[in-house]
This record gives C-alpha cells, sequence and structure tokens, in this order.
C-alpha cells in the first residue's frame, strides 16, 4: 500500500507551491479541485445529476456546468449546499480512492485537499501536512497576485477556518510565510522528514 499524505492550506498560503515541491521530490499529487471538475465534466453522471436537481441556468449552452450560476444558487443556501456536496463528494472520493489503489507500493501520495478540516474527511491519512502563512500574508498575495480587492481578499480569507485549526490536525507543517526560496527549503525538510519515516 501507499503512504496517503494530506496536504492541506488556507488560500493563498503556498500549498501548491509545496505540492510542486513534493512532487518534484517523487511523490504522486491528487489534486481534489482537478478531480472535483473532473466528476462534472459533460457526460459524467454526477453533471446529470446537478442538472436534474438544480435545472436549466446552472447549464451553460454547450452542455458543460456553469459554476458561477451553480455557486449563487448554492452559496447562501445549507440545503442546496448539502444537495451538491451529496451528488459531488461521494464520487470525488471513489475517484480517489481508484487513483490511490493504482499507486505503487512503498510510494508517497500526497491527496492536495484545501478544505480537509471544514470537509471532514472520513478518508485514512497516514499523516497531515498544513502548510501556513499569516493571514495577513495571505491577504496581501491575493491583492498581488490575484488581483483581489483588499476586501475581496479579507472575506475570502476570513471565510476558512483559522491557521490554528489547520494546525491542530497536522502531523508536520510547512512554513510559506516567507519568499518562495524559504518554503522550498522547509518544505524540503518535512519531505525528508516524511521520506524517513514512510519509505
Amino acid at each position: 500500500m501507499p503512504t496517503v499524505i494530506a496536504l492541506t492550506g488556507g488560500i493563498a498560503a503556498g500549498k501548491s507551491t509545496v505540492a510542486g515541491i513534493f512532487a518534484r521530490q517523487g511523490a504522486r499529487v491528487i489534486d481534489a479541485d482537478k478531480v472535483s471538475r473532473e466528476v462534472v465534466e459533460p457526460g459524467q453522471p454526477a453533471l446529470h445529476e446537478i442538472h436534474e436537481t438544480f435545472g436549466d441556468e446552472v447549464m451553460n449552452s454547450d452542455g458543460t456546468l456553469n459554476r458561477r450560476a451553480l455557486a449563487e444558487q448554492v452559496f447562501n443556501d445549507p440545503a442546496k449546499l448539502a444537495q451538491l456536496n451529496a451528488i459531488v463528494h461521494p464520487r470525488v472520493r471513489d475517484r480517489v480512492a481508484e487513483r490511490i489503489a493504482g499507486a505503487p507500493d512503498e510510494s508517497i501520495v500526497i491527496y492536495d485537499v484545501p478544505l480537509l478540516v471544514e470537509a471532514d474527511l472520513p478518508q485514512p491519512f497516514d499523516a497531515v501536512v498544513t502548510v501556513s502563512a499569516p493571514e495577513q500574508t495571505r491577504i496581501d498575495r491575493l491583492i498581488a497576485e490575484r488581483a483581489y480587492t483588499v476586501v475581496e481578499a479579507s472575506q475570502r480569507v476570513a471565510a476558512q477556518v483559522s491557521e490554528e485549526e489547520r494546525e491542530a490536525i497536522a502531523d508536520f507543517v510547512v512554513d510559506a510565510s516567507g519568499t518562495i526560496a524559504d518554503t522550498e527549503r522547509n518544505a524540503l525538510q518535512i519531505w525528508h522528514q516524511m521520506a524517513a519515516a514512510y519509505l
């Protein structure tokens, strides 16, 4: 069986950077967001179910999902969000389980999952890595790198769980508060600890 390590972190904390560093060390990275998009592609049962549940307004004319329209429907409606999650989450879980099962023994699989704390995933992980950066650093990055306004950036960060909550579930914490070079150095240190423990 491969070793399965969850990788999480708040928006603009540097999680994708760390996932890339781990991948270059030989880890197999499974991106939860990418899998979530795959299971709602045209022809997938989840898309048909979403169409049936939420109506024509969540579909684009080319048969793809109109994510913005769907987000508007579920954003402030916990019941609709629960319906959507009930359609998407089991299929994501199944696809991730297939990919993990297909990984070689004695390998490390990194499951890149932003909302690990919020999702309360039942998947058994061998370890959890949290990529951490202070809230203000993350707000500054959203403004500089993704052209968010101060208000938008602050709202996105505030809507997520705190760094303390993420760090509380972590076996390893990568400090990503500094430069990319600093983050790489810190991530490699954690990688070597994990490789020593699990490979």
